[in-house]
């Protein structure tokens, strides 16, 4: 089988139904250059390409992978959502000790599984440099939903500057790539429109934003991106074929380092169908949210004769990833404009803004060295971001609380206890972690083998995290009991309380952090040791 992904064509092992379920990949970490509105860069590649070669499996396969590293540094390939042994996961420092520079690692798993998931590096920055790509599992038994044809859309961010420079120049002044600051003719503006007494609270706002060292519009770390789809930039205009009559399976996965978008295609309604590679009962949206990490598989019923443009925009509106589902190659489709940028507010976190319709609680505090301010975004500038519209006549748009397990899953027991974590941060400093301690200074969390683990997440800052456990699946605490979603990311947004159970039927130690590749990097990441194991 040979599938158009970044602009290349590469070659995937697929197996007929009769063939025996084992197999062997190569996969090669080497440099490529990508050259991206007119600057050639040097990225991280698997084998010559990014996103790299799509690895389709089957559901009962044992696999085997064997990846070389042409590097002069160390690498290693993570196999997110995966359930697999924990020396097989590819987290150097937790699970195994990384691939040397010329050396080929042997991976080693059984497909416990089906759906869409994903690879990448779990080594310094390389997955912002390029090393990732999906994988889709086939299911051993028929799928409850039906579709003729499938692409794979995966979503990212290239920024034309080294992602090591990036994070150097954010630790030195953290709004370095905030684009959209505030002037003092925005602050003349607002207090000249300002009524009598909200004048006084317009200049007390903007003091509480200077003495934090931060900006309404800094939502996200850095502006400046562009965005892709598959490899393709919106100039190059990623095509998705489909003949007259047919469903089609788009398989979204957002591979970003840095950035959350927003999906839509205008003139088809999705239906989702999974999260996170699980089946979830179909509902039928016009928009959803997909952060960093996530899958969603929709399907589509495009009318013959029409093209329609998959538009993905950026969390801070700076700009969109976008390709087109046509009958013709190379056909166009109408760009929906971006709409306004949201900006944060001084409203109290975990008010109004907890669009995920599950918050139950408020966090005890705002962002560290916050002299108490909470930030959240206003109900207007949220309404995309999850939330159902309250307009009947108004777009749906895919929030937490609409997702509903298809089937129920073994283990539905009440949790034996709970386990709270607080996300924490100093944006002076640039510095993210865990209860206030960042990963180098912080024990593992221990889990026992065979319990049931409720995690309560406090979002104590003023950005969105995107939390991955790996090995381990978390069921999304979201009000619909034994039907609840099972997630291997789930996203917090600021202010916002969010839970999930977790079943500890896995040994050995894995990686729990956000997916937001800078946050971890500086410190929002735990080592999680299950102790014990089955007799």
């Amino acid at each position: 089988m040979r599938l158009k992904l970044a602009g290349l064509l590469i070659v995937t092992s697929t197996l007929s139904a009769s063939a025996a379920l084992a197999d062997v990949y190569d996969l090669k970490i080497d440099q490529f250059e990508r050259t991206v509105e007119g600057k050639t860069l040097t990225g991280v590649s698997i084998n010559g390409a990014s996103p790299g070669p799509l690895l389709r499996l089957h559901e009962g396969e044992d696999v085997t992978i064997n990846v070389t590293n042409t590097l002069a540094v160390d690498t290693s390939l993570h196999w997110h959502g995966i359930i697999l042994n924990a020396k097989m996961d590819g987290v150097p420092g937790i699970s195994f000790d990384g691939i040397a520079p010329g050396e080929t690692y042997t991976y080693h798993f059984t497909a416990k599984q089906s759906g869409t998931y994903w690879y990448h590096g779990h080594s310094a920055l390389q997955e912002q440099e390029g090393v990732f790509a999906p994988i889709i599992i086939e299911p051993a038994a028929p799928e409850p939903f039906q579709y003729d044809r499938e692409h794979v859309v995966i979503l990212s961010d290239w920024l034309n500057d080294s992602p090591y420079k990036a994070l150097a120049n954010l630790k030195k002044r953290s709004n370095y790539y905030n684009y959209n600051r505030r002037t003092v003719f925005d602050l003349w503006r607002d207090w000249r429109n300002a009524d009598g007494a909200q004048k006084t609270n317009v200049i007390k706002e903007r003091l509480a934003w200077g003495r934090m060292r931060m900006d309404p519009s800094d939502i996200v770390d850095i502006t400046g991106y562009t965005f892709l789809v598959n490899g393709e930039t919106p100039q190059d205009n990623w095509n998705a074929l489909f003949e007259p009559g047919e469903k089609i399976r788009l398989r979204f996965i957002n591979a970003a380092a840095m950035t959350y978008f927003d999906v839509k295609i205008p003139g088809l309604k999705m239906t989702v169908v999974q999260a996170d590679g699980q089946n979830i009962e179909p509902i039928s949206v016009d928009e959803f949210p997909i952060a960093i990490a996530e899958t969603f598989d929709v399907i589509v019923e495009p009318e013959a004769g029409k093209s329609y443009t998959i538009f993905a925009a950026a969390k801070d509106r700076s700009g969109y990833a976008r390709g087109t589902i046509s009958e013709t190659p190379g056909a166009e489709a109408a760009i929906p404009e971006l709409g306004p940028r949201p900006e944060l507010t001084m409203t109290a976190m975990g008010g109004s803004h907890g669009d995920h319709g599950i918050t139950n609680d408020k966090p005890k505090s705002a962002e560290t060295g916050m002299e108490g301010m909470a930030m959240g975004m206003s109900a207007d500038d949220h309404a995309g971001y999850g939330s159902m519209s309250a307009m009947e006549t108004g777009p749906i748009v895919l929030s937490y609380a609409d997702l509903r397990a298809l089937t129920p899953y073994t283990d539905r027991r009440a949790p034996d206890r709970e386990i709270e974590l607080r996300l924490t941060g100093n944006m002076e400093r640039y510095v993210w972690s865990i209860d206030d301690v960042k990963f180098g200074d912080a024990g593992p969390l221990e889990l026992n083998y065979g319990e049931r683990v409720r995690i309560t997440f406090k979002n104590e800052t003023m950005m969105e995290h995107p939390m991955h456990l790996h090995g381990l699946w978390m069921d999304l605490v979201n009000g619909e009991g034994d039907m609840a979603p099972r997630k291997h990311t789930i996203t917090i947004r600021p202010g916002e309380t969010i839970s999930a159970d977790v079943t500890v039927d896995a040994t050995g130690s894995w990686a729990f952090h956000c997916h937001i590749l800078q946050h971890a990097a500086t410190g929002m990441f735990r080592k999680v040791t299950v102790i014990g194991g089955p007799q």
